[in-house]
């Protein structure tokens, strides 16, 4: 009657020897470290990399206790933050010996101690919001006057390329303010110039004005496109943001937005605030210019690297290795670059990136092919002041209709990597941080000690009011509700979730909350026994009548729990995903586990006579 099959136990066991092994990572704490990511598209991070930056620690004679090493970042761990702070100039030093154009960045940060066999299991610890691992917040502001005023430029050269190559003649284009005025000699040529507008530029309204014998039209951007601008300017820069952060190493960074024209940007664990600051406010711009096919000799190539650059160009490194002379002249920017994305070659179905210009940048970029087949085109990110060559294809033959492809020698990560770059290399409105705010390491300290001191005694207070009430059935609640906290903290782990303070009181409320399924099943069993059940018929109806109760009442506070992660934001949403998953394992440990522990001290006994489950023993 009272026995589960071996399988449950089993599943028990793994459960809970599982939630131990990913829930040990969070008490080891983190180490103070150093990590090094690439600054530039052209530089990769490898083994000699990280073999550099240890040798000069040796040299310096600093001790480290640790390495890690990835596709993206190298981290090197010390034992306290004096000796962080001397690394991270020393490792700087030896990696970035050209202090005003930095191949690399590095940075402050802080690593999990767990050791090698966790972490080898991918049992890592919970990521720690800013309330309680420290670090910066940013608040910027995004003009969105400026994207649509960048936009609006860019629609004058369209107007001016369409009635060029219609031959429709006027008396002046310009922009006052977010309006366009074109002027006209006649009214047949206004509206000739109003229909071919209208037919080719959806997003913008057309208006005349003026006189019959001054004839004129405004030009507006729809209030729809204005709002589908600035809703994509918006996205733009939360995705530019996501790649400078990716430079910093923050383990879970915030980055979403606030309002109309706001995004929120918290980064925990940052000890560098100046380096951040500086990484998130940099400008990026796009440039497309021809190689210089002329100088692309050894000899030119070897006077350039030695510093002799030929008249009109620049010297470049590829990502490659390969040096490259650049003409200076620039053919296009990114500003006719309206989107880029990863794909392959239909033909030889090699991996590309396909590139989307506007009805200007594909006029000039169809001529430019057209006049420069065979020869290479270097696509270039300028950042402050240096600039890098993402890629330099050649061309193979004119390329009209607006829609690019580059292709040949490149890997499907390093079109993903390309097509990044080209799509959100720059911002696409400008940004000024408003509002700025640091949260100290010792602060977020205090608030975890605090935090674990108020979920500790509360935790406490419940076992002892259990066990108190309920007697041996207390026990098993109690064990119950422990193995619900160390699930709860294993899944959290699991999930890489971040832990904030109203996650905390998510937690301190599960545990109360998980307490009161076992209430109700011990209370049903104490309910069968008064009515004359037999104890073992007593635990058998108790459970069965419990957990339909149990079920009903955490699937409606489930519910409320989704309503706040899914409309929630911010600490409300870290709070629900607390929540939500504390739910699931107080079911888990209130009905499977809890009962699998009677059914081990009760379930074997044939004459069961006596249960302590109160004050007294009952019959």
């Amino acid at each position: 009657m009272n026995r589960y099959p071996l399988w449950v136990y089993v599943t028990v066991a793994v459960a809970v020897v599982l939630g131990l092994l990913y829930t040990l990572p969070n008490f080891f704490g983190e180490a103070p470290a150093v990590q090094v990511s690439s600054a530039k598209a052209t530089v990769r991070l490898d083994s000699d990399t990280l073999g550099r930056a240890e040798a000069a620690l040796r040299r310096s004679k600093i001790e480290y206790t640790g390495t890690q090493f990835d596709t993206n970042t190298i981290r090197i761990r010390f034992a306290d933050t004096d000796t962080q702070l001397k690394a991270r100039d020393v490792v700087d030093a030896e990696l970035n010996p050209a202090k005003d154009d930095p191949s690399y960045t590095v940075a402050l940060n802080l690593v999990s101690r767990s050791p090698a066999w966790l972490t080898a299991i991918r049992a890592l610890p919970m990521y720690l919001g800013l309330d309680l691992r420290g670090g910066v917040h940013f608040l910027f502001q995004v003009d969105m006057r400026g994207a649509l005023t960048k936009r609006l430029d860019s629609y004058v050269g369209d107007i001016r390329s369409q009635l060029r190559d219609k031959r429709i003649r006027h008396a002046g284009i310009t922009r006052e303010g977010q309006t366009v005025l074109i002027r006209f000699r006649d009214t047949e040529t206004r509206d000739k110039a109003r229909r071919l507008i209208l037919d080719n530029l959806p997003d913008l309204a057309v208006t005349e004005t003026g006189s019959e014998t001054e004839p004129r039209l405004n030009v507006a951007i729809r209030p729809e496109a204005e709002k589908r601008i600035q809703e994509t300017a918006i996205k733009q820069n939360i995705t530019t943001l996501h790649n400078r952060v990716n430079e910093l190493g923050v383990a879970e960074p915030v980055i979403q937005q606030q309002g109309a024209d706001r995004i929120v940007v918290q980064l925990p664990g940052v000890q560098d605030t100046a380096q951040a600051k500086k990484i998130l406010g940099r400008t990026a711009t796009l440039e497309i210019r021809m190689v210089d096919e002329e100088n692309m000799n050894p000899t030119a190539l070897t006077a350039a690297q030695g510093g002799q650059v030929p008249f009109g160009d620049e010297f470049y490194i590829e990502r490659n290795g390969a040096p490259l002379l650049v003409k200076k002249q620039v053919v296009l920017t990114g500003e006719r670059l309206t989107d880029a994305q990863p794909g392959f070659d239909p033909q030889t179905n090699e991996p590309a990136v396909h590139l989307t210009l506007d009805s200007t940048g594909a006029r000039i970029f169809r001529d430019v092919t057209r006049e420069n087949v065979g020869k290479r085109m270097a696509i270039l990110l300028i950042e402050r002041g240096k600039g890098e060559v993402v890629t330099a294809p050649v061309i193979r033959t004119e390329i009209g209709g607006g829609r690019v492809q580059i292709s040949g020698r490149m890997s499907t990560q390093e079109a993903n990597e390309v097509a990044l770059l080209l799509r959100s290399g720059a911002l696409a409105a400008p940004m000024e941080i408003v509002e700025e705010r640091t949260v100290g390491p010792s602060l977020g300290a205090e608030n975890i000690e605090k935090g674990f001191k108020s979920t500790m005694w509360g935790f406490i207070a419940i076992i002892v009011f259990i066990i108190a009430y309920y007697q041996v059935f207390g026990v098993f609640s109690a064990l119950a509700l422990s193995a619900n906290l160390l699930l709860l903290i294993a899944l959290l782990s699991m999930l890489q979730a971040t832990l904030t303070l109203p996650g905390i009181a998510a937690i301190a409320l599960t545990l109360g909350m998980a307490i009161d399924a076992n209430v109700l099943i011990n209370e049903r069993i104490r309910e069968e026994l008064r009515a004359g059940q037999t104890p073992q018929a007593a635990i058998s109806t108790g459970y069965d009548r419990a957990f339909g109760t149990i079920i009903d009442s955490n699937v409606t506070t489930l519910i409320a729990g989704l309503a706040l992660l899914i409309f929630g934001s911010g600490p409300v949403r870290g709070f629900a995903v607390v929540h939500c998953l504390g739910i699931l394992t107080s079911i888990f440990s209130a009905i499977v586990i809890s009962r699998a522990m009677v059914n081990l001290s009760y379930g074997s006994r044939r004459k069961l006579e006596t249960v302590a489950i109160g004050n007294t023993e009952w019959k």
